[in-house]
Order: structure tokens, then sequence, then C-alpha cells
């Protein structure tokens, strides 16, 4: 057809040579062969040219050399930078308490390498503002070399081995990596910087018994929520020793008025309790009282003006001798578990857990007993959950860690039924028992409750029973609840004790000066203070 188009083609030029060199059969492969060597030639050139022989062997052939890898870059002079809570090489550092801190809890670090024991402890010291700088969670990894920077996106530096721990001071002096790596951790805490870094709750108090006059101004200039309120601007200070000038614990006190009875109590450890005349509708119009004092069958009644001597000091013809076995001591815990106590639950859990050992070591080896009432607010769980008092501490501390903040919807909660509760329910030793117990809360009672107790009766009915109370406020805790907690703490000749925060301690509380000092070291050296009025 194409001949027929065009006419007859000539051969091309030199066809002939092909025609006579190449048999018919083979002309149909040459191209295929020649395009062939064609790929081979080209891709020889493009790897001589990519490199592919890096040394001659002596006779001019170039040889491979191995497929190519990243130089290694020189490491830095130590292989990885330690955290600073990682501190593996400190002069065995004294182990210390881990206590918890205020509210935000630190995380503790991961994978500290064969830490010693205070390393491991969270790093927050007493609960302020500026506090010291608490651990991190993870390790700071090392500098990205230029090499490998591009390889890896996280990177945790491992662990050393025992004894590859980085010595005291090392850390300050790593160079850092060049190119902006960043700086290395700082070094580990001294040991002696460990104590101080603690999560520990720390507490203030005043003792309005003492500082009567500031009382009874905040008493009287307190404008706040409604209060149960209870007369004591009248107060008389009954002091009862024996005839070495020894304090009288647990003496029977009765004061009344013509035949009408006003006020039974006990003397506290120290041989002392206080009568409020004001607070007996009895006592109205009243010009003299009759003061009754009875222990052991030793006794005085006296008959004392009113208006006249604040202070009533009595003698009896009294021999005390040591107990036997160690000075009773009951104490009982009354926590608020609410959800509102939830972000320092486990702080004062851990608090309480550092008291009741610390206590069962003390030197004078009291018989001792702890208690606890737990309580939320009506629609919870429970509204009190009582556990009786245990002679056996570890079974205490056990108790302790079980307790857990939940309910209490509201800002009150049922204080007016727990304190009840833990004033009759719990099995209160008496004679010559100390009888102690720490309210620890951030709220006030509800005072709308209908067919309630009310906490100034039972505050009254503990004082009767020679029972006192140490009203510890947490954070939180309102204008009315700290008039409530001091009132309690005052009628029964406790303590008002509120956590501080902040750089030396801050409250919001109306008190005047006051002393810091960690809450576990506090309430121990309170209880310390009982004791020692009775060692003969």
């Amino acid at each position: 057809q194409l001949e027929g188009r065009l006419g007859p083609q000539q051969e091309p030029r030199f066809a002939f040579l092909r025609n006579w060199t190449m048999p018919t059969g083979a002309r149909a492969w040459v191209p295929a062969a020649a395009a062939a060597l064609l790929v081979v030639v080209v891709g020889l050139g493009i790897w001589g040219l990519a490199g592919g022989g890096d040394a001659d062997d002596g006779e001019g052939f170039r040889v491979a050399a191995p497929a190519a890898t990243a130089a290694p870059t020189p490491a830095p002079a130590t292989p990885f930078v330690v955290p600073a809570t990682a501190a593996t090489a400190a002069p065995t550092p004294t182990p210390i308490a881990v206590q918890a801190a205020i509210r935000t809890p630190t995380p503790a670090p991961t994978a500290a390498p064969t830490a010693a024991p205070a390393a491991t402890a969270a790093a927050t010291a007493t609960p302020a503002a500026t506090a010291a700088p608490t651990a991190t969670s993870e390790p700071t990894a090392a500098p990205d070399t230029p090499a490998d920077a591009s390889e890896r996106e996280v990177s945790e530096p491992e662990a050393p081995s025992e004894g590859e721990g980085i010595a005291e001071g090392e850390a300050e002096a790593m160079p850092s990596g060049e190119g902006g790596a960043e700086e290395p951790a700082p070094a580990a805490p001294a040991a002696e910087d460990v104590e101080r870094q603690q999560a520990t709750l720390s507490a203030g108090e005043v003792d309005d018994n003492e500082r009567w006059d500031e009382y009874v101004h905040y008493r009287n200039q307190y404008a706040g929520p409604p209060i149960h309120d209870v007369d004591v601007t009248e107060r008389y200070v009954i002091t009862v020793s024996d005839s070495e000038g020894r304090p009288v614990h647990n003496a029977r006190i009765r004061v009344s008025t013509g035949d009408t009875p006003l006020f039974e109590g006990r003397t506290y450890a120290n041989g002392q309790t206080l009568f409020f005349p004001r607070a007996f509708a009895g006592s109205e119009g009243a010009e003299s009282f009759t003061l009754s004092v009875e222990k052991d069958g030793a006794g005085e009644l006296l008959q004392l003006a009113r208006d006249g001597e604040l202070e009533w000091d009595v003698s009896l013809d009294l021999d005390q001798s040591a107990p036997d076995g160690g000075v009773p001591l009951d104490i009982l815990f009354l926590l608020d578990s609410t959800g509102s106590m939830e972000d320092e639950i486990d702080q004062i859990k851990d608090t309480l857990l550092s008291i009741s050992s610390r206590i069962s070591d003390l030197p004078s080896q009291p018989d001792l007993r702890f208690g606890m009432v737990a309580y939320r607010d009506r629609g919870d769980e429970f509204v009190t959950r009582v556990y009786d008092f245990e002679p056996d501490a570890v079974r205490f501390l056990d108790t302790i860690r079980g307790v857990v903040a939940a309910g209490g919807d509201d800002y009150p909660e049922s204080l007016n039924e727990a304190l009840h509760v833990a004033v009759h329910e719990p099995d209160w030793r008496r004679e010559d028992a100390i009888r102690l117990m720490f309210l620890i809360a951030d709220a006030p009672p509800h005072l709308d409750y209908e067919q309630d107790y009310s906490y100034a009766d039972e505050m009254i009915e503990a004082h009767r029973r020679g029972i006192k109370i140490f009203a510890i406020a947490s954070s939180g805790l309102d204008e009315q609840g700290e008039y409530v907690f001091r009132q309690i703490a005052q009628h029964t000749m406790g303590r008002f004790i509120f956590i501080v925060y902040g750089e030396g301690g801050t409250t919001p509380h109306s008190v005047g000066e006051y002393t810091v000092e960690r809450l576990d070291d506090l309430v121990v050296s309170l209880v310390e203070e009982e004791l020692a009025f009775l060692e003969r």
C-alpha cells in the first residue's frame, strides 16, 4: 500500500553492507542489544561520578568503599544530663519521712536511677508561694548533636548502672553542647536542703486563753454569719495542785450558787479548768459561788465572791504517784472527709501517719490509744463513721489510709453531729487519762438543719468531761468557721491551729503574732506538753 502511494523506494545507502554482513534473522535484535549496552555504560558513568570508589588499590583501580554511614559525632564530656532529682552519688543523705505538698502534689520522678531515699521524695518546700523548685517528672534530655538531631524526636538518657552516677558538683561542670544545645540541669540539692523541700503541712497556732484580751476583742468585733454564741467574757481560772505544788489532773470540779448547780467538770493535765458564769442562766444575779474540789478522797470547799479574784487556786492534801504502765493517753482525730478536702486529704493523712507514729515512739511511753471519727454531710454515703480507740498503732495507721474524701455538695458540713458523736460514742477512758481531740476541717457546721445537735452544747460537754480540743483549720475555712473553731478550742483549753501558706507562712485568719512550724511537729509538741505536766 505504501509503495502504491509513494512509488518504488530505493534501498538506503550502504544497505548492501547490512545485507552482506548480517543474516536476515538477526537483524531484529541488534537495536535492542545496542540500547542495553548504552544503559550499562551510562549507569557505570553515573556510579563513578557519585563517588562509588573512594580508594585506589595502587594499580589504577578504584576500590568500592562500604555503605555510607553518618560519621559519629564526639560525645560531650558526660554521656547525659542528670536530672536534678536523680542524684545518685549524694553522700548518704538522711532518710526523711515523705509528706504530700499542699494542694498540688509534686509528681514523683520517673525511673530515678538507684536514688537515695531523700532524692525520691516530693521536692516541695513548706507550702509557700515561692517554694523551692519542684522535682520534674521526666529527666532532662541529653543535648542533640548535629549528627542525630534529625533522627531522634524523643530520646531519654539511659539510667546509669549502680556506681556510675555523677558525683556532687560534677553536674555543674558539664559543658553545654555546641550549636545552641540546651543548658545542663542544675546540680542535685544537697542533703541538708532536702528537708526544706519536703511536701509538708506547716501551721501556726494561737492560745486564746493565754492572750485573753485579744480574744475578747476579736469576739466582740465579730460581724460575720450567725454562730451559736456562748458568753465567755466573764472567766475564772481554777487551778488545783497537791501539797508539793504539782498539778492535779482529773480533779472533780463543781460550781454552784446557793442551791443551783452551774458547772461540773474535771481539771486537765495542767491542773486547770475554766468557769464561765454567764454561760449559765442560773448565775444571773449571783453574788458569790461555791467551789467544790475532790480527788482520791481529798477535797476542799470554798466560798468565792463574784467579781473578786479571777484565778481560783486550790491546794489538796494529796500524794500523787506516777501511774503504772505509763500515762493513759487517748487521742481522737475528728476529720472532715468531704469532697472539699480532696486536694489535701492525702497530705493530711500523711501528716496524721507521721503524728501517730511519732507519738507512739515518745520517750515517756504513754499508754496510748488512737481513734477517729470521719464525717461528711447529710445526703452523703454517711454522716459520721466511728473508728473506736485502738491501742495498736499499726492498725490505726491502716485505718487512716482507708479514709477518702467524697460528698459534701455544699460548703457547710455536719460538724454539729460529728462533734456530738466524737464526744459521746468512742470509749474514752476516765480517771487519770489524758483525753485529746484534734478537729481537722475546712468548713463550718450547718446551722440551718432541723433536729440537729449544737456544737456549742457539745463543746461544753467536752469541757465537762475533760476532753481538750485542738481545732485545726484547713485551707478555705471562712470567718464563720474560724469563729466556731476558736470557740471550741478556747472553751476546752485547747489551741486554734491553722494551716499557713506562702513565704513566711501567711494566713487569712484574724490572729495576731504566731510562729510557724511543721504541723506534725506542732501536734507532737502539744502532746508532749500535756504529758510533761504529769511527770513525777
